[in-house]
């Protein structure tokens, strides 16, 4: 059975201008998205992961409309979401919600935790005051929160609460796409796997589809389907969960799962270590963006940019050594 495509990533570039002239075009760009494309199948959690400056967050900010693209398409449900002015993206908001990294500055100490869940039915004129307020209720029980709680300030909250709070004021909206953009890496360890296990019972039980953005390769193996491997604005790798732990196919990817930590102290693990600085995105490498951190790169590497391509069944990989 053929999935059913929700989101679709055509080719997006986000470049931003760094010249200071005051006159004329900017000739220096940061190509933080140089060319990226992917597909999200309803009802999957896609991960994507890749070094601090990779361009995810970027790729988040574009798929909600708060970062115009450079080009490229994003289509939603079979609408072009960058060629949509804003009144009808705003009438897109409820279907496209973001869970943030921080608990903390994502909720505003000045509103209660109900006002701040009832917010989007708001905006959106969703019921009225009375079924708003008892939607509220309902949610923060969903999100394992007492009912009682939506008349308190966010300060009375640890941050995994805080993370649920922020879970429920998402679907208050009654959205069928979530990012998540790091939503477990500021909380406590032990705090973390009751986050991602209510992701997962969110996903079943309301038949989310998702975008999951982290750095951690263990949190992303235990909630993703497939994962996407990002490198300095270009997709290395797009591949199965088992197929991408299992068999790594591009030099980068090998050397992220290769620093995975082993919890068996007598367990030895070869690590791949990477030479060198990742080059700067205001002037990335002629060819494959990963040449100069490459210990089995060759001359092609350097000249050509290689292409994604499917070496496998629904298994992608951009390096010209596969």
């Amino acid at each position: 059975m053929e999935k059913e495509v929700l989101l679709s990533v055509k080719e997006i570039k986000k470049w931003f201008p760094v010249d200071d002239k005051l006159i004329g075009k900017p000739t220096s760009f940061v190509k933080a998205v140089d060319g990226v494309s992917f597909d999200v199948y309803r009802g999957e959690v896609l991960g994507l992961v890749g070094e601090s400056g990779c361009g995810k967050t970027t790729i988040s900010r574009s798929i909600l409309g708060l970062t115009k693209p450079t080009s490229g398409s994003i289509v939603f449900e079979g609408k072009e979401l960058t060629a949509m002015k804003k009144r009808e993206l705003r009438k897109m908001r409820s279907d496209l919600q973001i869970v943030f990294q921080d608990p903390y500055s994502s909720l505003s100490p000045r509103m209660r935790i109900g006002e701040t869940i009832a917010e989007p039915m708001e905006i959106q004129k969703m019921g009225n005051r009375k079924e708003r307020r008892k939607k509220v209720e309902e949610l923060l029980e969903i999100v394992g929160l007492e009912k009682g709680f939506a008349d308190r300030y966010p300060h009375e909250f640890s941050g995994g609460q805080r993370q649920r709070i922020g879970i429920a004021r998402v679907l208050a909206a009654d959205p069928k796409f979530m990012i998540c953009d790091e939503p477990v890496s500021a909380l406590d360890v032990s705090v973390r796997s009751q986050i991602l296990n209510l992701l997962l019972e969110l996903k079943r039980d309301f038949g989310l589809t998702m975008l999951f953005i982290s750095h951690d390769l263990s949190v992303v193996e235990y909630i993703c389907d497939r994962i996407i491997v990002m490198y300095l604005g270009k997709v290395m790798e797009i591949a199965k969960r088992d197929d991408l732990y299992r068999n790594p196919l591009h030099p980068y990817t090998q050397a992220l799962l290769s620093a995975i930590p082993v919890p068996d102290p007598k367990a030895r693990k070869e690590r791949i270590l990477l030479e060198g600085d990742t080059p700067s995105p205001l002037n990335p490498p002629e060819g494959c963006r990963f040449c100069t951190r490459c210990a089995k790169a060759q001359e092609l590497c350097r000249t050509q940019a290689p292409e994604l391509k499917e070496v496998e069944d629904g298994h992608f990989v951009a390096c010209h050594l596969i």
